[in-house]
């Protein structure tokens, strides 16, 4: 088996201490000249709302805020389910900025494209 040449991890929870490994991950696949994904769904959204990130601090870590705008700056993407937006109620709940809100098919697209998914 060749090794992975394209991740996507997926971010379900809003647990605050389940938040680090995707983005130390893909900053990680990224390193390692393997292309990552990030996308929220459900729950996860919570953590993109402004001043969440900000709040949130693990151990010696930077906080959320600070890995997310890195994994970013990176550019690896940063999708946001748009119906799980919706199923929050939240149609009008601006997230941080440059995250990018996609249909629930751009998850399918990815699942597909990639040669290893993670889900947290």
């Amino acid at each position: 088996m060749s090794d992975p040449k394209n991740i996507l991890y997926v971010q379900t929870s809003d647990d605050p201490e389940r938040q680090y490994s995707p983005l130390i991950l893909a900053q990680t696949a990224k390193a390692m000249n393997v292309e990552a994904h990030v996308y929220y769904l459900g729950q996860g959204l919570k953590m993109l709302v402004p001043g969440t990130p900000e709040s949130i601090r693990a151990g010696d870590f930077p906080t959320l805020a600070e890995i997310l705008k890195n994994t970013m700056d990176m550019g690896i993407t940063v999708y946001v389910c748009e119906a799980s937006k919706r199923m929050l109620g939240w149609e009008s709940v601006e997230l941080i900025d440059g995250v990018k809100i996609v249909g629930a098919g751009t998850l399918n697209d990815l699942a597909l494209d990639a040669d290893a998914t993670m889900w947290f």
